[in-house]
């Protein structure tokens, strides 16, 4: 028992040093950063570098770029997805099992290789370098629908029929009925899409070119290369601890929904 906890330990400490480490140099100056031995405590903590991200750079229209797309993509997955799981769980219809198998075959697909015809599509509806082309492709994810079907098969179908004997109608029974009580699954749903969204890297950096439409992860790349000469690595330090923050706190506050949906998906109706 002993020796597992300190293996525990052990791991925990060796995943959580990239993070320390990032959080004492954003404090450094460029020449702490860069000496050897570091200092693996600042001595003399400045807060230059934010100052620097902050008035060299739009750093808080980036924050905002990067909460617009990942909140309001987590709406519309949520929207799309419930909808959608409502019907695959709930509604027979002629067909539902293969539409649903082509839906899960997706999933498979690597995302890379969407990534040129996204662009084509985006870039035709006039969508390029915009939020919109960043987030309308998140919508379409097929994990959502999945994940909230494999919920909602598990709820009682007695309940659908006891709304439709008391005059329901089909969204009515959706509405009252299976939304509130698909209230944990919305919850695992909603904090995978938004920290998906946010670390979305590759995507944003393809459909983004004007300096004030990047977000937060892009910007501070950006940022880092615009110091050809001498990189700052405080700043960029900073910089990452800007873009990782949110998404550490959305997973500290949430870190029981984060476990309950490693085993949401298992469960059978």
């Amino acid at each position: 028992m002993l020796l597992g906890h300190v293996w525990i330990w052990a791991c925990a400490l060796l995943f959580l040093w990239p993070l320390y480490w990032m959080l004492i140099g954003s404090f450094k100056n460029l020449k702490v950063a860069l000496q050897i031995p570091p200092e693996w405590i600042p001595r003399q903590p400045t807060l230059d570098n934010f100052r620097i991200l902050v008035t060299d750079f739009p750093l808080f229209r980036w924050l905002y770029n990067s909460m617009f797309i990942s909140v309001v993509a987590t709406l519309l997955v949520i929207a799309v997805s419930s909808l959608s799981a409502y019907a695959f769980a709930k509604v027979p219809f002629k067909g539902s099992k293969w539409l649903f198998a082509v839906m899960i075959a997706s999933m498979s697909i690597p995302h890379t290789v969407l990534l040129i015809p996204l662009f084509q599509m985006m870039n035709k509806i006039g969508l390029t370098n915009s939020l919109w082309g960043v987030l309308l492709p998140l919508v379409g994810w097929p994990f959502g629908v999945f994940l909230l079907k494999q919920f909602m098969q598990t709820l009682p179908g007695a309940l659908i029929e006891a709304a439709k004997i008391d005059g329901c109608s089909e969204w009515q029974t959706f509405s009252r009925v299976i939304l509130p009580l698909a209230k944990p699954g919305i919850a695992v749903l909603g904090i995978f899409t938004f920290v998906n969204s946010w670390n979305d890297y590759v995507w944003q950096m393809i459909m983004l070119k004007d300096k004030l439409t990047y977000t937060l992860p892009v910007g501070v790349k950006i940022a880092r290369q615009v110091q050809e000469v001498d990189i700052n690595y405080g700043v960029a330090m900073a910089g990452a601890l800007c873009a990782t923050l949110p998404v550490l706190l959305v997973f500290l506050f949430f870190q029981r929904y984060f476990t309950q949906g490693i085993t949401l998906g298992a469960v059978k109706g």
